[in-house]
């Protein structure tokens, strides 16, 4: 039974593990059967990518053969003449940067116009001065004869509780007085004497004392229409008022002093060029000429704003006035010297002529690069000119507060007054009168010279008013000036003067400018061109102002501040912040 037993058991062992032998191999040909499926898909993608990529190399040959072909050809097509034929060939498109291009285009013909604007302005201004320097010869001193009748007479018709003198008519005895008192002082001062011992020196001590004399003519021109504006306000100042002065006397002696010293300054300058004229190898005048483009140098290559630009145009109408005066000093001396030769008038005109052409030059560069380094357009001057124009209208209204002399002097730092006395000492001294046939030649002189001051006065006042319409700028003239404090700069007032009913802008224009002046009383606010004379020229970083109001006024695209508060002569005249 045992034996029975151990056998059964036996078997059923080795069925069992026949069963699990049988299972194993099963197993086992499913995980063969599985890796032969993914050794055919190997095969199957290896021949896809051998198919699709002929440059991977099958064998060793055929593959590397052809790469090495392509790399042939590659260095084939960078050949010489192949990159010669893409130079000459090779094409671009500009009107993919349309806008640059345009804008290039735009400063070129700014460039272009430029020339054409600053000469309008020059001629302009350069009428202005010259109607402020005829202003000194012919209608002053009538004006000044006229004030001092009414001073003699007037006290023995009776005040009737009227002024003495109005106060236009006290400024004018004053410059009367300073004209005089000038002119007879520099008698004492020799031309002769002056003119040796400056042709005595080197010529590099002359151009270094013709700088100078440029520097100290501007200082002079910015401290004296100051110390002339004291004078005037202290002679007019009402008496009901707390007197903050030294005095009148002291303030004329001042303006009589510097008078006498710019025109010995204008003389010095005037006889440096004279001078420069007379040099035989003409070097000093070459080197004062390239002076003037030395300039370029100077203000080309700094940062412009409108209203140093405005600024800097002033003081080039000044200058250029300046320059023609000086030519006519050293032509009146000259010719006395050789007896009113006309011979030699002919010797000296290529050289005015040199002068002249060279302020003209560096003046069209030096605007014509500063407005393109700045990208200032050259319709600027036409604004400029029209700001020009609404000084000359508000001193002709009927209530101006100030001359237009002093209104030029203010804005383009010209005072007439020295220049005047110097230019009067030089013709007395050169000019003979002598007989009644001279006597007669020197009224018709006079009378031609009045003439000339009217006709000028009356086309400058005709284009003024038509440069401030096309500005748009006449409802400015009938604005109420705000009230000031001393040391506050005043803003501008909104208020604006009404008119009747029924009357244009151009009949209150019109009106406004042939009515004589009257005097208000001080309860009554008087109705002053809204100017703004007085006031420093704000530095260019001040903060933006709106000045468009109601679309009637002139819009300026760039400026931080109103041009016509650009009236003040600073330090150099051309300060640039």
């Amino acid at each position: 039974m045992l034996c029975l037993l151990v056998l059964r058991v036996k078997m059923a062992d080795t069925v069992a593990s026949g069963l699990g032998d049988e299972k194993e191999k099963e197993t086992e040909d499913k995980e063969k059967g599985k890796e032969k499926e993914k050794q055919a898909q190997d095969i199957k993608t290896g021949s896809e990518k051998l198919n699709s990529t002929p440059e991977i190399t099958e064998t060793l040959g055929f593959y590397e053969r052809k790469v090495n072909q392509e790399r042939k050809r590659s260095l084939s097509d960078l050949s010489l003449l192949r990159f010669i034929s893409t130079e000459l060939t090779r094409g671009y498109f500009l009107e993919h940067n349309e806008a640059k291009y345009t804008e290039r285009r735009e400063r070129v013909y700014t460039c272009m116009r430029i020339p054409r604007e600053l000469e309008k302005l020059m001629l302009f201004g350069f009428c202005l001065c010259l109607d402020a320097f005829l202003y000194v010869f012919t209608l002053l001193p009538l004006r000044a004869v006229l004030a001092l009748i009414r001073l003699i007479t007037l006290p023995c018709c009776g005040l009737n509780g009227t002024r003495l003198l109005q106060p236009a008519q006290v400024c004018d005895v004053l410059k009367g007085f300073l004209m005089v008192i000038c002119y007879f002082m520099m008698h004492y001062v020799d031309y002769s004497m002056m003119y040796h011992l400056i042709r005595g020196q080197s010529v590099i001590k002359l151009y270094i004392i013709y700088n100078m004399l440029e520097v100290a003519d501007r200082l002079f021109s910015s401290f004296g229409q100051d110390i002339l504006d004291a004078l005037y306000w202290t002679a007019t100042e009402p008496q009901e008022k707390k007197r903050a002065h030294i005095g009148l006397i002291p303030h004329f002696f001042m303006a009589v002093l510097y008078v006498f010293l710019h025109a010995i300054l204008i003389m010095v300058q005037a006889t440096t060029l004279n001078v420069a004229f007379n040099s035989h190898n003409k070097s000093l005048l070459t080197i004062m000429m390239s002076n003037n483009f030395v300039e370029i140098k100077g203000s080309v290559f700094k940062k412009f704003e409108k209203n140093n630009l405005f600024q800097m145009s002033n003081s080039d109408i000044k200058e250029r006035f300046t320059s023609y005066v000086l030519l006519l000093i050293v032509c009146l001396r000259n010719m006395e010297q050789l007896s009113w030769n006309p011979d030699h008038l002919w010797v000296l005109f290529p050289d005015v002529c040199m002068v002249i052409a060279s302020e003209i030059a560096v003046d069209v560069v030096k605007h014509a690069f500063i407005t393109k380094f700045n990208d200032i357009t050259a319709d600027v001057y036409s604004e400029y000119r029209a700001s020009l124009a609404f000084d000359l209208v508000s001193s002709r209204q009927k209530n101006a507060y100030t001359d237009y002399s002093d209104s030029v002097s203010r804005r383009m730092g010209f005072i007439p007054l020295p220049l005047a006395v110097i230019l009067t000492r030089v013709i007395t001294s050169s000019v003979k009168v002598q007989g009644s046939l001279a006597l007669i030649c020197a009224v018709l002189f006079y009378l031609g010279l009045i003439t000339l001051k009217v006709l000028n006065s009356i086309v400058l006042l005709g284009k003024s008013c038509l440069y401030v319409k096309e500005a748009k700028m006449e409802e400015k003239l009938f604005q109420t000036p705000p009230a000031t404090t001393p040391g506050k700069p005043s803003n501008k007032s909104k208020n604006k003067f009404r008119a009747p009913p029924g009357i244009s802008t151009d009949d209150r224009l019109s009106a406004s400018i042939t009515s004589q002046p009257v005097h208000q009383s001080e309860s009554t606010s008087p109705l002053l061109p809204n100017s703004n004379s007085d006031q420093f020229l704000m530095t260019p970083d001040a903060e933006e102002k709106d000045i468009t109001q109601a679309g009637l006024e002139l819009k300026h695209r760039a400026s931080n501040k109103d041009l016509l508060e650009i009236d003040r002569f600073t330090i150099c005249g051309n300060r640039i912040d």
